[in-house]
């Protein structure tokens, strides 16, 4: 079965397309955005367009499309957070083995996973497994594309200078028949050696429109049947998603951030012990991931407060809207790794001078 089409993003496609067309496109692209908006599937959707044999590209029938749609494209080689294997030295073999697994488990599900767990990673073995495939020849077409989701996730290790070195080699100077496409919901996390070395694309979020068609496909209807924490009907689930589809696939935990957002707002104006007790209730400074989840579901109760007081006509669409830059300055700061309790008590301080 092939993996769910990819909805969305038209103007940003469009880019890419130019850009393939001119003979312009980077080398090594960063895709980064909103956890959840759809960055790999469209990491997927460009690599089936430079692998695709037809014209119009992507044709969507040729054998290339065919192999890419299903994920068993030999030269679409997907890389994203997986569990340390036991060796702690694995062979480059055993890494394609366990990637290709993985690749076929996300295969089975139509492309329809949810965000790996805090403890996966991306680790130097694999640095060292997309080095070594990067320098062969293509198996079938006339060039290879990498993907590398989660790019943030990549673990450094001691001694690993060499493995890291040659990948930042690969990212500045990779292959003519080679294309690297990283993806990062953090990309702050991202070592500036590796940033430096890349075009960055901004994702944005879905229309509703967009939302409700990945909504109608009847391969995600089947997927998110059996989820309780999902809302039921279909208008609030596009306001539950906020724009981005995978936190559908991860209802309890897109539920959990949507929860902190509220008390975060409850906190504001409040006595000052709730907004510690907020600040205390956030994720560690290891676990950076749920709490930018929860500045994005702050992020959109602000929005739904501005559009709700803008209708009422009212003064305080104003401050909720400079509240939202508030908010997107925090996420610039759990980017730079500082702690998130830290954060959110100077955010509530923010908020309070804006909201009250």
């Amino acid at each position: 079965m092939p993996i769910v089409a990819l909805y969305g993003h038209a103007g940003l496609r469009s880019r890419l397309e130019d850009s393939i067309a001119r003979g312009s496109l980077p080398s090594s692209l960063l895709l980064q955005g909103p956890r959840g908006v759809g960055k790999q599937r469209l990491a997927l959707w460009l690599g089936q367009r430079l692998l695709c044999q037809a014209s119009p590209a992507p044709c969507g029938k040729c054998q290339s499309c065919r192999f890419a749609q299903q994920l068993t494209h030999p030269d679409l080689h997907w890389y994203f957070p997986r569990p340390r294997l036991k060796d702690t030295d694995p062979e480059l073999a055993d890494i394609r083995e366990d990637y290709a697994e993985a690749v076929a488990e996300r295969a089975e599900s139509n492309g329809l996973y949810a965000a790996p767990s805090g403890s996966e990673g991306i680790y130097i073995a694999t640095v060292r497994a997309i080095v070594q495939e990067a320098v062969m020849s293509p198996a079938i077409g006339k060039r290879k594309v990498f993907i590398i989701g989660d790019a943030e996730r990549m673990v450094p290790q001691e001694g690993s200078e060499q493995a890291a070195n040659a990948f930042l080699k690969l990212l500045e100077e990779p292959p003519a028949d080679t294309t690297i496409v990283l993806t990062s919901s953090e990309p702050g996390a991202l070592l500036p050696t590796i940033r430096s070395r890349v075009v960055a694309l901004r994702v944005p979020p879905l229309a509703e429109k967009e939302l409700r068609e990945f909504l109608a496909d009847d391969i995600v209807g089947r997927r998110l049947s059996d989820d309780e924490t999902l809302p039921a009907n279909t208008a609030e689930r596009v306001a539950f998603a906020g724009g981005a589809p995978g936190r559908l696939l991860a209802g309890a935990m897109w539920a959990k951030a949507l929860d902190n957002a509220r008390r975060l707002l409850e906190a504001v104006g409040a006595k000052p012990a709730a907004g510690y007790e907020a600040a205390w209730a956030q994720a560690a400074s290891k676990a950076r991931g749920s709490f930018a989840d929860t500045l994005d579901a702050l992020t959109i109760a602000l929005h739904e407060r501005a559009r709700a007081s803008a209708d009422r006509g009212d003064q305080a669409a104003l401050g909720a809207s400079r509240a939202v830059a508030a908010v997107e300055a925090a996420k610039e700061r759990v980017d730079g790794n500082a702690s998130p309790q830290l954060i959110t008590i100077n955010l509530i301080r923010e908020l309070e001078g804006l909201l009250t």
